[in-house]
């Protein structure tokens, strides 16, 4: 087994669904897409992960391209969204067995400063973090995946040997970076019995 592993959080640890996490609001067929089409656009979201956007520049922004009447709507929305991320089961079980068996874990997500701030109030998700040794947003380091430079800073700050390292995400491109910086990889799909085989 490996002796340090590196987890992504979105799609791996948790799902991430912006159709999910819109519907919770409106269950109008149109306003759905319209919603989830702007409110998670990547033309937001890059700048979010990467921390140079804050929550109110991206709300105001979402509000120039949708109809008054759904401001609302799209606020509660994006405010709420890590609410509205149900943990992958099997992953959140097998964190548990890799934590019990000695294994060091850390965390390596492309994330808003937002989440960073608030995930501790989602006690699901904090009972889960609760097992990690390090956590790293994107947002709060100021560097973003795939870049090598954001998994040498996490080898550096944790003391941690490349070559003692697996990162898992579901990203292929996420891996390469991985890979540039001396650290094995494990691409999941979704499929947890090859995960548990190639961890081993």
């Amino acid at each position: 087994m490996y002796k340090n592993i590196i987890f992504d959080y979105g799609q791996v640890i948790i799902s991430f669904d912006p159709y999910y996490m819109t519907s919770v609001y409106t269950k109008d067929e149109q306003d759905v897409k319209l919603l989830c089409d702007v409110v998670f656009d990547r033309l937001y979201w890059d700048k979010l992960d990467s921390g140079s956007i804050s929550d109110d520049e991206v709300k105001a922004a979402i509000k120039t391209r949708i109809p008054e009447r759904l401001y609302e709507t799209a606020d509660k929305i994006y405010d709420n969204w890590y609410y509205n991320n149900p943990l992958i089961a099997k992953t959140a079980e097998l964190i548990k067995s890799l934590k019990a068996d000695g294994a060091k874990l850390y965390l390596l997500s492309n994330i808003s400063r937002g989440f960073a701030e608030n995930y501790h109030k989602i006690p699901r998700v904090n009972e889960v973090l609760a097992l990690f040794d390090g956590l790293e947003f994107s947002a709060v380091v100021g560097l973003r995946k795939p870049n090598k430079e954001i998994f040498e800073y996490v080898l550096n700050k944790y003391s941690l040997k490349a070559e003692e390292c697996v990162f898992i995400d579901d990203n292929e491109k996420n891996l390469a970076g991985a890979k540039k910086a001396g650290i094995n990889t494990i691409h999941f799909t979704g499929d947890h019995k090859k995960l548990e085989e190639e961890l081993k």
